[in-house]
């Protein structure tokens, strides 16, 4: 059997294990060398797919993701199954019948030419799925056995790098929350759901009176805000859109006075593939002697220029209608980003914003849940 691959290959596997950023050229030469349309290699669990590609599928891959095939791809769940230790085909698990009446097959693979795979699935001590995959045009018939078996030789060194990148993810994600405490920020890094992945001490020190590291996720003490939190983690970017940072006020108490929780997303970079690193959690708390000015209440709660200079304006106590007069527009106008800036931070009434931004008590949380 003639060798596919460069002897050279192995080394390059696993130089990628320390520099992410060389996966896509690893993917790309495996994949031209079965005369493939793609590598990937991807990650998934419960709460979330993600994954790096060669260039030549990147786009496709996107796609597969944001429109939501993922979750109906029943690969995984058949490699799983298989527990098998080595490469296999879709042939190999699929009846013809299964393949040809599987929408993700039908209208997703093959209307874009694909259909034939070949791929192996390693299992994490963190308990996510890592999957490699080698795609094949339909018109080019499965993968040949010979080419599996080349791969097969394969296995153990990619196997070895994945685990290897996955254990420096972590120390990564590690380093990250450092970097905050550094600044003097409270911070943790979230998995998928709101799951805790690493927290620096100055979090720590506001647990469990602030949040509190549950077993589903990270949950917030002051009930209002925790819900925010939920819908914010709910409403992750999908890839390749927008990045959506979240701004959430909690409420003062007698421990600690008026807090921002911000969530920013960790969009798209190969490092944080196998940290599962989806979320930064970075705590500010409110100044209680100083109102906020228009430029920080932007940053804070991702508020336009206008917003802005309205909720400062209603913690200075100005009106509605002297707002609208000063800026030359209707008071309709002015309502209305009022309205934008109670939305943007969870609050429901003026009086709420107008405490928050003077760094005086909220109305009082209701009890949380027990935990």
């Amino acid at each position: 059997m003639v060798d596919l691959f460069d002897e050279t290959l192995t080394d390059r596997i696993y130089e990628a294990a320390v520099i992410p950023e060389k996966w896509p050229d690893v993917l790309g030469e495996m994949s031209r060398a079965v005369d493939g349309a793609g590598g990937l290699l991807f990650t998934a669990n419960a709460d979330h797919t993600g994954g790096i590609t060669s260039a030549d599928i990147k786009t496709t891959f996107e796609e597969f993701i944001r429109d939501g095939w993922a979750a109906m791809n029943i690969r995984p769940a058949r490699l799983g199954a298989a527990n098998y230790a080595g490469f296999v085909r879709d042939n190999d698990f699929f009846t013809d019948e299964e393949l040809d009446n599987d929408p993700v097959y039908r209208d997703f693979y093959r209307k874009r030419g694909l259909g034939w795979a070949t791929g192996t699935m390693l299992d994490t001590p963190s308990g996510d799925s890592i999957i490699f995959s080698f795609e094949r045009a339909y018109a080019k018939g499965p993968v040949p056995v010979e080419v599996v078996q080349q791969f097969d030789k394969l296995r153990p060194h990619l196997a070895r790098s994945a685990l290897l990148s996955s254990r420096l993810g972590l120390e990564r994600a590690m380093a990250m929350a450092e970097a905050l405490q550094a600044l003097g920020l409270p911070g943790a890094v979230l998995r998928g759901g709101g799951r805790v992945l690493a927290v620096n001490s100055a979090l720590e020190r506001l647990m469990p009176s602030l949040v509190q590291d549950r077993r589903e996720r990270l949950y917030v003490s002051d009930e209002a805000a925790d819900v925010l939190l939920a819908d914010a983690l709910r409403r992750r970017p999908v890839a390749g859109g927008p990045a959506m940072v979240n701004s959430i006020p909690v409420a003062a108490t007698d421990e600690h006075p008026p807090m921002i929780l911000h969530l920013l997303p960790i969009h798209g970079a190969a490092h944080d593939l196998f940290s599962r690193a989806t979320s930064l959690l970075v705590i500010t708390p409110v100044d209680r002697a100083v109102v906020p000015t228009a430029q920080v209440l932007q940053g804070l709660f991702d508020l336009t220029p206008a917003e802005a200079r309205v909720a400062r304006g209603i913690s200075e106590a100005q009106t509605v209608e002297g707002l609208a007069l000063s800026a030359g527009v209707s008071v309709e106008t002015v309502r209305s980003q009022l309205k934008a800036v109670l939305s943007k931070t969870g609050l429901s009434r003026q009086q709420e914003l107008i405490h928050l931004l003077a760094g005086t008590m909220l109305p009082a949380s209701k009890t949380p849940p027990t935990p």
